[in-house]
């Protein structure tokens, strides 16, 4: 059953699809690793250097831990509320936009489906960013549908990611 867009965004529909479809076959772990690679590169895009925000670190590490059994899904829950406090508290809806995409990426340890609402948050951070071109969208979708099929079929070692 496909998912439903929680937030409105502009979108490439096909794309998303495409990638919604492989998220429902797709373990929650892999989701995790997937939505925390997809928080990176939107940070990085708007330039959040989330090497130097404590919350972000503390949320990435926690999922990360979790993924590997040494965290409760408890402290997941409480690093991707910390994450959304900041992005409460964003003067930039830029900013405010690329920050949830981090909380959704965190949260993904506690319920998969953050995975999708972070995908989502990702395309609307890109709209903002270049009103809502489309091209711009659908480049941000076929990355994304690259990356979970990298995941799913094991082909990146994320010990090498930034």
């Amino acid at each position: 059953m496909p998912t439903r867009v929680k937030i409105k965004i502009f979108d490439n529909n096909k794309l998303r699809q495409e990638i919604d479809e492989l998220y429902e076959k797709t373990n929650q772990i892999d989701l995790a690793k997937w939505s925390l690679l997809i928080a990176k590169h939107i940070l990085d895009i708007v330039n959040i250097d989330y090497h130097l925000i404590d919350e972000i670190i503390d949320g990435f590490k926690v999922n990360e831990l979790w993924q590997i059994g040494e965290a409760r899904m408890y402290d997941v829950r409480q690093a991707g509320f910390k994450i959304h406090k900041i992005a409460r508290e964003s003067n930039s809806e830029i900013k405010k936009t690329a920050l949830r995409v981090a909380g959704q990426a965190v949260g993904s340890g506690h319920m998969g489906e953050h995975a999708m609402v972070a995908s989502d948050y990702a395309i609307k951070t890109i709209g903002l960013i270049t009103s809502n071109d489309f091209k711009a969208v659908t480049l941000e979708r076929e990355w994304q549908l690259k990356e979970l099929r990298k995941i799913v079929n094991g082909k990146i070692n994320l010990d090498d990611m930034p």
